[in-house]
């Protein structure tokens, strides 16, 4: 067939939609192959979509704004060359012929989502995508309305911050302390009362959530708007916090080994491979070795099942020029030496400073390292990455004095010294297995062989 439908790509296991950002090309442009042909973003990241062939852009199906969802068509794409498209009597009639009806079928096919649950009225719970208001309410938000009980008329009540009123996830979970604590019109009056130091402790949560809205500046303060990547972190870690008990265990490692190892070895190894040699890849193998020898902390999970993670995905936290965060992923990281992990470690933080990371390369992490100690930190509480179960931070590595054992007694001597943190999900990772975990990470650094070879 002469025309194609542009299908919005799959991003990962856990993005269901995206927001139309930019059309790179307009109707009747001839394209080719793998050019980028609008730019969209995630709860995760910026992306471009790449046209599939050559041809020539015939149809957008969806406005810059919009919100669509993974696997519909976003574009259709004549094939059939550029004199195929733009002029109506330059093809045969079977061309005709074909054009209208995928017209046709890709804007009942954008559109048909949007009244299906209105058409549904007898099933219980049914969120439908636009409401009564004509505001519209995105999958992950009528999620976690279904999930908590809160039917349609309530949803509509929320006042929402995001574009054109939209309720976003924030919103959404703002609203529940306070609706826990005054109660609900959808609750059943069977439901189990909330414990009364909940109840107490709820119209603070909600004091403190609605704060930003009641903020007056005064006549000598600037008002900065938050950009899209930093709202997005912000929902993250407040859906992080909300979702996980944080435990944080700490640990000091003697690091004298590696770092008289590295000074020996990075300016052989950038002459050799072209790349630099950091800490980061040291510490990922370390931690990769923990997590073979306790794997219970490569987990995640959903609501009472444990998922235990077969590949070790590393995510490493990398700060952005903007000030914003993003975290790509070393996928199965156990399999790459550390020359393989230097390599990945450099080429990942590159191309996320330049923005151009892929989406999958920010997909699937199991396990989270961030390095403080980049900004002559010495420790950090991270914040657990969800869905995972736990995060480490390494703090700058100090020259202090410290006692040496020898074989002829204890001394005193000069070592580099650094704080390891490990936070972890108190659900499902107790604190013998974080204490022992980062303890052991803690150990293999400093057992690092100094006669090792690269």
């Amino acid at each position: 067939m002469p025309q194609i439908e542009v299908l919005l790509p799959k991003m990962g296991e856990s993005v269901a939609e995206a927001t139309i950002i930019k059309w790179v090309v307009n109707e009747g442009d001839t394209i080719e192959a793998d050019d980028p042909i609008v730019e969209i973003a995630t709860d995760k990241v910026d992306s471009e979509v790449p046209s599939p062939e050559d041809g020539v852009l015939v149809k957008r199906l969806c406005e810059e704004g919009d919100v669509m969802e993974v696997g519909k068509p976003i574009a259709i794409i004549d094939t059939g060359g550029s004199d195929s498209a733009p002029a109506p009597d330059g093809g045969s009639e079977e061309k005709k012929g074909e054009k209208a009806p995928a017209t046709s079928n890709a804007s009942d096919r954008t559109e048909a989502p949007r009244p299906a649950p209105v058409a549904e009225p007898s099933t219980a719970g049914a969120i439908p995508r636009t409401g009564d208001s004509g505001r519209f309410y995105s999958p992950l938000v009528r999620n976690i309305a279904r999930e908590e009980g809160i039917g349609v008329a309530e949803l509509e009540n929320i006042e929402g911050t995001g574009k054109e009123g939209r309720v976003t996830k924030k919103d959404i979970l703002n609203y529940l302390p306070e609706r826990d604590a005054n109660g609900s019109a959808n609750e059943p009056a069977t439901a189990k009362p909330a414990p009364a130091a909940a109840v107490k402790s709820a119209p603070q949560t909600s004091a403190s959530a609605a704060k930003p809205t009641v903020l007056k500046p005064g006549p000598d303060d600037e008002i900065i708007e938050m950009d899209r990547m930093r709202r997005m972190i912000s929902d993250h870690m407040v859906h992080s916090k909300h979702t996980s008990p944080h435990v944080t265990s700490y640990v000091e490692a003697d690091l004298t080994n590696v770092v008289n190892w590295r000074n020996k070895w990075k300016k052989k190894f950038e002459e050799r491979e072209g790349e630099k040699l950091t800490f980061t890849p040291i510490f990922i193998e370390a931690i990769v070795r923990a997590i073979k020898e306790l794997p219970m902390v490569n987990i995640s999970t959903d609501g009472e099942r444990i998922l235990k993670r077969k590949h070790i995905n590393i995510g490493m936290a990398t700060a952005l020029p903007s000030g914003n965060l993003i975290v790509p992923v070393i996928h199965d990281a156990d399999q790459l030496n550390l020359t393989g992990l230097a390599k990945k470690v450099n080429d990942l933080a590159r191309r996320a400073r330049e923005n151009k990371l892929k989406p999958e390369e920010i997909q699937g992490g199991t396990y989270t390292v961030t390095n403080v100690g980049t900004f002559g930190n010495v420790l950090g509480t991270p914040i657990i990455n969800q869905p995972q179960a736990a995060i480490m931070a390494v703090g700058a590595i100090r020259k202090k004095p410290a006692v040496i054992e020898t074989p002829e007694g204890d001394l005193i001597g000069i070592r580099q010294l650094m704080f390891l943190s490990h936070s972890y999900d108190h659900r499902v990772v107790d604190g013998a297995l974080g204490g022992r975990f980062v303890r052991l990470v803690g150990d293999f650094l400093e057992q690092f062989d100094v006669n090792r070879e690269i």
